[in-house]
């Protein structure tokens, strides 16, 4: 089968969309972690910034599927793409004189708005691979890798911005420029969208998002263990600890930690969303078939379990903040990303090849359902394990759920009826 054109122009609309969104979605966490730590939060009140983020994901995915097969999938690219310009204008109504329990709950309320706006623009993206790319030749697991990939080295980039932002202009103007770049790049997606995406159809009911399909679940539970393994050092537990490091607490030292921790966040997805993008070649994709791609995911899971282990190991056998500890850590977790992202690659893939085309939209939004309630564990354990047992606790529950999810990728099936 030869890719229409007007095919290949939707996909590189969705793209750059998608794009954009999580340019703004990575500077604005990193805006918020690190101007809140400097007003005094702890590891826990900062968790909990992310908290409403990471629920409105959960249940976004699974509304976000039936609206997207009920209504089409452009309705909730668009949707998604105006709700973070809302979310981005409203968190410049934060004022310094608000007491810390009013701060909280305000700036949880508008990252649960973000939130939503994510896992609409995710599930619509994603879905469109499915049903634009060419079906020889691993076009898909090529075309699924590209967008996945490019998009967190976007956000990579993000965390770098936002780090920047924050030391050079300021919370409050760095929301609004990155409000009002976005509006323009909206407007611009709905003027120029081609042709080729679904309208959407009447019949499409809401129970239809649970699904009957044995691979689909189990893939599911594996995403929930996955994510939770990263975002359990990823959200809180990490930056602190380098800011920990490298402030020297004066405002000097305050913008040079901000600028190294921004720089190693940006770098790390970037490796990450670049190894994703070449995951097709790395496994030799266009060379297997489906269940040798499926086996792949179960071993390459195992192995991603070696590398918390080795840095709690590690963290444990060290005195303090030494500077060998933390040359460690860096390239621990930049290993950790790479094969982080060959893991993740996969499961993209494998959600898109066990679905099928007319309920893609409704698997889409249930996988990533699970992918937010690990983000969602994992952002809770974050700062709750950090501030319970420091670095050690949080790189050994990442080594579990790492774990977990190399237990349960082991139940996938290439048998035809775990399909259906």
């Amino acid at each position: 089968m030869t890719q229409r054109p007007e095919g290949l122009s939707a996909y590189i609309a969705v793209t750059a969309a998608y794009w954009a969104f999580m340019l703004t979605d990575g500077a604005l966490r990193m805006l918020v972690l690190l101007h809140f730590h400097t007003l005094g939060f702890s590891p826990v009140q900062l968790a909990y910034l992310f908290v409403l983020y990471e629920i409105a994901g959960m249940v976004t995915n699974l509304a976000a599927g039936w609206i997207a097969a009920r209504f089409g999938l452009t309705s909730t690219l668009y949707a998604g793409l105006s709700l973070q310009v809302a979310a981005l204008l409203t968190m410049t109504f934060l004022d310094p004189h608000w007491t810390v329990a009013t701060s909280v709950a305000f700036v949880m309320i508008v990252q649960g708005a973000s939130g939503v706006a994510k896992d609409l623009a995710k599930m619509s993206s994603k879905s469109a691979v499915k049903l634009l790319a060419p079906a020889e030749g691993g076009g898909l697991f090529c075309w699924v890798a590209i967008l996945t990939g490019s998009k967190n080295a976007v956000k990579g980039l993000g965390f770098l911005l936002g780090a920047a932002m924050l030391a050079t202009l300021g919370f409050m103007t760095a929301i609004f420029i990155m409000a009002a770049v976005l509006a323009v790049i909206l407007f611009a997606v709905i003027r120029f969208m081609p042709p080729g995406l679904p309208k959407g159809r009447k019949g499409a009911k809401f129970s239809e998002v649970f699904s009957k399909s044995a691979n689909v679940n189990w893939l599911s539970a594996a995403r929930v263990f996955l994510f939770g393994a990263r975002d359990v050092w990823f959200v809180v537990g990490i930056p602190i600890y380098f800011y920990a490091v490298l402030s020297d607490g004066s405002e000097e030292g305050n913008r040079a930690a901000f600028f190294m921790i921004g720089t190693f966040m940006a770098v790390w997805v970037i490796l990450y969303g670049a190894v994703q993008a070449s995951a097709p070649k790395i496994l030799r994709a266009a060379d297997r078939t489906e269940g040798d791609l499926i086996r792949a995911a179960r071993s390459w899971a195992a192995g991603l379990f070696c590398i918390p282990t080795a840095l709690t190991f590690a963290v444990l056998l060290s005195s303090g903040p030494e500077t060998w500890l933390t040359i460690t850590l860096v390239l621990g977790l930049l290993a950790f990303g790479a094969i982080f992202a060959v893991n993740s690659a996969l499961h993209s893939y494998l959600i898109l090849a066990f679905t099928k085309s007319e309920r893609v939209t409704m698997d889409v939004g249930f996988y990533y359902m699970a992918n937010a309630t690990g983000r969602l564990v994992g952002t809770v354990l974050s700062g709750a394990t950090y501030q319970l047992g420091g670095l050690p606790l949080v790189l050994g529950t990442a080594a579990a759920m790492v774990a977990l999810a190399a237990l349960t990728a082991g139940k996938l099936s290439d048998r035809t009826e775990a399909y259906s």
